[in-house]
């Protein structure tokens, strides 16, 4: 969901009638707050920081005219 920007809420639904609604609650949080990503500020293959060389890209690639 952080892919697409998503801001709405994560929920996490409770479907069980043998214990109690706020002991779920308690379980649930850290739950979903595990599963929370801070997106990148930069591209994963971004390690350089330099400028993209497209002509020795192609020519590596074997894509000269």
């Amino acid at each position: 969901m952080t892919k697409y920007g998503y801001k709405g809420w994560a929920v996490l639904e409770w479907e069980c009638c043998f214990k109690d609604s706020q002991q779920g609650a308690e379980e649930g949080a850290p739950f979903i707050e595990g599963h929370m990503i801070q997106p990148p500020a930069r591209a994963f293959d971004d390690f350089a920081g330099g400028k993209v060389d497209q002509q020795a890209i192609r020519r590596v690639l074997g894509l000269d005219d």
